[in-house]
């Protein structure tokens, strides 16, 4: 029980999994070890570096071993993340950069082990996609793991974690959070560091676990016991709740709970407003693991499969074959139904293989995505390939991102009519003609989408990256984040000469940016005309059922008013009023105000 003597605590962090959960704190002290510095001999030179041996040696067969008990019971995607650190602990860049510090500073071999790894950080710090950044935590990974082998110390010890406990982590390793989630005794996860595409945001998710991610100074301000009440949704994290607020969170657990077993009951039924407007409803996904719960809770679909993944902590691009493997897997995974596959969102800056790192000015509007493979032909043809001879596992749909003007939408399908003609020569079954899209996430593909719409077999729109550009902010810079806002009149209007664009085409429009899953702009987007909307799969029955509530001519009246307005607070304020008013008072109504609200409690 809380007790009135004990302040309440109020975290604040971001939403990685959604879901409600109350239990007592179960500290994880995984900080990191004091890192020895040592002046070595001539002598002590040659046996410092068969210690550094030694050290990967081991490294790689605990590695090895928690990969296998991890295929077993998991599956094969986290296993691959295990696979990944395998690969970094025999880089080169590690490896001979640890070697040349032992030889030329003269250090011992734990000291240089931290100031390589280190270094390696210092490259993903100025990489723009949120995934690639995340991955700096694989560095400390492998290298703690390095260091505690050298200091022959305990490396994986089996932690016994208290039923119903929520465990609390500066960061957790990929095999921790994957044991920890499988076992079933933890009730949700709070780390200070991480992001949505960090370990324990993925993990969490597959396993339908609650995490609040990047929650600061959460594992020192939370002591063992202490009684926390999380939502990973909206990403707060209350300590030592009072009666009253541990109350309205057991509430919120129920309604949840029930909302999932409901989700459940009507995973078959389609999203159609009272007066026949049908959206196609499908999921974001990276991982094989995420598609089990995707389905469970709907999803018609994926209507974004982001193929980065591939790319995690390598030193080389992944072989045609390894791309054809992932492809086909969740091809035949998904039984038939349509499977959108974007093509890589890469940037010079994170592409594995280059020695050389070169720091754009703006990253951000640099050398990526679209711009990056056609840069890189023999790059984009191997995943073009790919894709070309995993299309006939199942219902594929190619999606091209970043696309500015009409002249890259055609050099891209351009080289993929290529790769299908030289396939088609060597005798490769590829399957019959799929729809190649693009994603809309630039003003001036939003400008010109009349014509991108004619050489185009869809429209994707990415919310985050179109809102970013439009509003001209950082989302990732606190300073300015603040401005983002998907109602802002500019970006309404974008959306609706979009879908407009694309409807006088007759070309499908999608979503899957997260505006898409927002329960707020769900009225919004149904009176746009959007044909399909993407999300993660826990938002998909709180869209469903909001949308099977209302007729689209209510939500067409309710846009025509908020774009009557001028700021985009006044036309946030009228959308939830409208909102509210439809819902309130429901199962819905309780999951609407309070995840657009940073400064409401969660009441």
């Amino acid at each position: 029980m809380s007790s009135q003597a004990t302040p309440t605590l109020r975290l604040s962090g971001i939403g990685a999994s959604p879901g409600v959960a109350v239990g007592h704190a179960f500290i994880l002290d995984r900080k990191r070890i004091r890192t020895p510095k040592l002046r070595l001999a001539d002598a002590e030179v040659e046996p410092e570096r068969m210690r550094m041996k030694t050290a990967i040696d081991l490294s790689d067969r605990q590695l090895a071993e928690l990969k296998d008990q991890i295929t077993r019971t998991e599956g094969s995607d986290h296993a691959l993340i295990l696979e990944a650190h395998r690969l970094m602990l025999h880089d080169p860049m590690l490896v001979d950069e640890v070697n040349r510090l032992i030889v030329e500073d003269r250090i011992n071999a734990e000291w240089a082990v931290r100031r390589t790894a280190r270094k390696i950080k210092h490259l993903f710090d100025n990489i723009p996609d949120e995934y690639f950044r995340e991955r700096r935590s694989d560095v400390d990974y492998v290298a703690d793991r390095i260091i505690r082998n050298l200091m022959g110390q305990v490396v994986d010890e089996d932690v016994e974690v208290p039923a119903e406990a929520i465990v609390v982590a500066h960061d957790l390793p990929p095999a921790d959070a994957a044991m920890m989630a499988r076992s079933g005794r933890v009730a949700g996860f709070v780390t200070d560091l991480g992001g949505q595409t960090s370990h324990t945001a993925i993990v969490a998710r597959a396993r339908e676990t609650p995490a609040v991610v990047g929650a600061g100074r959460a594992s020192e301000q939370i002591s063992p016991g202490d009684l926390v009440a999380m939502d990973g949704t909206r990403g707060v994290v209350l300590v030592n709740p009072t009666e009253d607020q541990l109350a309205l969170f057991r509430e919120e657990q129920r309604r949840y709970l029930e909302s999932e077993q409901l989700a459940l009951a009507t995973k078959d039924q389609p999203a159609v407003s009272t007066d026949g407007f049908r959206i196609r409803l499908n999921g974001n996904m990276e991982f094989l693991e995420e598609i089990p719960s995707l389905l469970a809770h709907g999803a018609e679909g994926i209507g974004l499969y982001r193929t980065e993944f591939m790319f995690l902590d390598r030193k080389t691009a992944p072989t045609e074959e390894e791309h054809y493997r992932a492809y086909k897997q969740v091809l035949e995974a998904m039984g038939g139904r349509p499977v959108t596959i974007r093509t890589l969102d890469l940037g010079g800056d994170k592409v594995p293989g280059k020695t050389k790192h070169e720091k754009e000015p703006n990253p951000a509007m640099g050398l990526r995505a679209i711009r990056y493979c056609l840069s890189n032909r023999e790059l984009f043809r191997v995943q073009l390939r790919a894709l070309l001879r995993a299309s006939v596992h199942g219902n594929l749909r190619l999606m091209f991102p970043l696309i500015c003007g009409v002249s890259e939408l055609r050099e891209a399908r351009s080289e993929l009519e290529a790769c299908r003609t030289a396939l088609g020569r060597a005798g490769v079954p590829v399957g019959k003609r799929f729809p190649v899209g693009i994603m809309v996430e630039t003003p001036s593909a939003a400008t010109i989408a009349d014509r991108l719409a004619q050489e185009a077999d869809f429209f994707s729109i990415g919310t985050n990256d179109l809102i970013q550009y439009s509003l001209a902010i950082d989302r990732q810079n606190r300073e300015v984040a603040y401005l983002y806002r998907p109602l802002h009149l500019s970006v309404l209007r974008m959306l609706q000469g979009i879908v407009d664009a694309a409807k006088s085409a007759n070309i499908p429009v999608s979503m899957c940016g997260e505006m898409a899953g927002d329960p707020l702009f769900t009225l919004v987007l149904l009176a746009l005309g959007f044909d399909e909307l993407s999300m993660t799969s826990g938002q998909i029955p709180v869209v469903k059922r909001l949308m099977r509530r209302v007729s689209r001519s209510e939500a067409v009246e309710m846009l025509q008013g908020a774009m009557e307005l001028t700021t985009a607070e006044e036309i946030e304020r009228f959308v939830r009023t409208e909102m509210d008013r439809r819902f309130s008072g429901g199962q819905e109504g309780s999951l609407l105000s309070p995840v657009h609200d940073p400064e409401s409690e969660p009441v």
